[in-house]
Order: C-alpha cells, then sequence, then structure tokens
C-alpha cells in the first residue's frame, strides 16, 4: 500500500472530526473518501509507531494493519486482534476516547493477550 502523506492525513483526520462534531453536539459522518483516508493514515501511523506483527488492528471496510513488537503470525486468524469501527478508531487515535473505555462500553473487540493499546494511543 502506498504510503499516505503526513499532511494529506492529518489533514483529512481534521476533516473527518470537525464533520463528526462532538459527543454533545453530534454533527454526523464525514464523506466516505475522508473518513477512509482518515482512518488509512492512522493505521499508517500505529504501524509505524508500534511496528511489529503480533497485532492486527481492523478498521472495516478501510483497513487493517499488524503491529506491536512480539511472535509473528503467518496463517489464519491471528490470535491477537482489535476490530472497530471507523469513529470509534478515529476516535481513539486523537485521544478523544481510551481505550479501556472503548472495550468497556462494547465500542470494539479485542481478543487475544497483547490487545491494550493503551500504550500507544492516542496516535496524534
Amino acid at each position: 500500500m502506498k504510503r499516505i502523506d503526513d499532511e494529506a492525513g492529518l489533514a483529512a483526520l481534521r476533516l473527518a472530526s470537525l464533520a463528526q462534531g462532538t459527543a454533545s453536539e453530534p454533527k454526523g459522518p464525514p464523506d466516505r473518501e475522508t473518513l477512509a483516508l482518515a482512518v488509512r493514515w492512522t493505521l499508517q501511523r500505529l504501524a509505524e509507531q508500534a511496528p511489529g506483527h503480533a497485532l492486527e488492528v481492523r478498521v472495516p471496510p478501510y483497513g487493517a494493519v499488524q503491529a506491536i513488537e512480539g511472535p509473528r503470525h503467518t496463517r489464519g486468524t491471528p490470535p491477537n486482534v482489535v476490530e472497530t469501527d471507523p469513529a470509534t478508531w478515529l476516535a481513539l487515535a486523537t485521544g478523544e476516547l481510551a481505550f479501556s473505555a472503548a472495550l468497556a462500553a462494547g465500542r470494539l473487540q479485542a481478543s487475544g493477550t497483547r490487545t491494550d493499546l493503551s500504550g500507544v494511543l492516542p496516535l496524534v
């Protein structure tokens, strides 16, 4: 996958965040292209800041990356997976939502022993 320029990714993240509004004043979802770019860029940042292959982070339908040092996964379903929706992922990536709060609220699914992303989030 082609690397997303940091300037373009950060601009998309800002637009996506503005479009969504705040918890007390929600506006609605950003356009699909902006949301996709913001999600892919933050996943790219995760892979760069916490390189490895022990955990797969999935944000369907926009992308997935492997991150976090540890045993390398090569076949079948990875033993460590975090999966969430785009809005939750962006809230985690920007620090608007804590990983533990998202997990407790059922806003993400985490399976495996290496799924706690608290040490690497927020990304921006």
